[in-house]
């Protein structure tokens, strides 16, 4: 059931130059609500004159033993900028959880399970790696960036499975793009989560169609609302027109328009 509520900041920590990682809490020591790899929060801003509605961040990781939530925030905006300059015991309204979420298997935890980040596209791989490994999996990352500057939380990735990443300057891992790197060459994968830019998304979904791969991805769609009113986040499927706030942000690859 989603909330409205008030969190505070316990660290926010510069990534680089363009990220942050806020850290919160609840403001009562109240255990959060539960949240799930997949879902997303809609933050309202406050002080800054030109961010009226909420913005929508994914659900980066969920720390119980210090019953924090984690949010990774890319600087692109004025409504961004501002939530990148939160400093500890700032206080932050959010509404949550929002949106489906992953599909954690129920069985077979010898199959092959890789989740594919690009930009700040990484965020909900993280937490649901920390799942999959929870349920018994043995996950395996695959994260893409500009350079190696842009990968960030590679040590948190490392606890929860192997990892593997591309720079498109080869400054790290392997030179190109996430649907390049060998690990899709050397391992029969049985099922591929990602998220990121459109353009990775698809043709990651190609090439899990091409060889028949169940795929899920989580798209990014402006959503202003986060329950389905301003329409902002409408995706074609199937079946029509979604909201993706309200029937995503997960979906199966089958139910897109990505793949012919």
């Amino acid at each position: 059931m989603k909330k409205m509520m008030d969190l505070v900041v316990t660290q926010n920590e510069q990534l680089n130059q363009n990220y942050s990682l806020i850290k919160l809490t609840t403001t009562d020591k109240a255990p959060l609500t539960e949240m799930h790899p997949g879902q997303f929060v809609e933050v309202r801003v406050d002080g800054s004159p030109s961010t009226y509605l909420r913005r929508p961040i994914s659900v980066n990781f969920v720390d119980k033993q210090k019953n924090e939530l984690w949010l990774l925030v890319q600087a692109v905006g004025d409504g961004t900028k501002k939530m990148c300059e939160y400093k500890q015991g700032d206080i932050v309204n959010l509404l949550l959880p929002l949106g489906n979420t992953f599909t954690v298997p129920t069985s077979n935890p010898e199959q092959e399970l890789l989740l594919i980040g690009g930009g700040v596209g990484t965020a909900p791989m993280l937490f649901l790696g920390s799942r999959l490994k929870e349920a018994g999996f043995k996950p395996k990352f695959l994260l893409g960036a500009r350079s190696k500057n842009d990968l960030l939380q590679l040590d948190d990735f490392r606890k929860y499975g192997e990892l593997y990443c591309t720079t498109e300057d080869g400054s790290f891992g392997e030179k190109g793009y996430v649907t390049d790197h060998s690990v899709l060459k050397n391992t029969q994968i049985s099922q591929i989560y990602t998220c990121g830019p459109k353009p990775m998304m698809v043709a990651v979904a190609k090439y899990a169609n091409m060889n028949k791969i169940d795929c899920e991805v989580s798209l990014e769609n402006l959503m202003a609302c986060g329950f389905g009113v301003c329409l902002c986040c409408v995706e074609k499927t199937r079946e029509g027109n979604v909201c993706v706030c309200t029937e995503g942000p997960v979906f199966n690859i089958e139910n897109l328009t990505w793949i012919n």
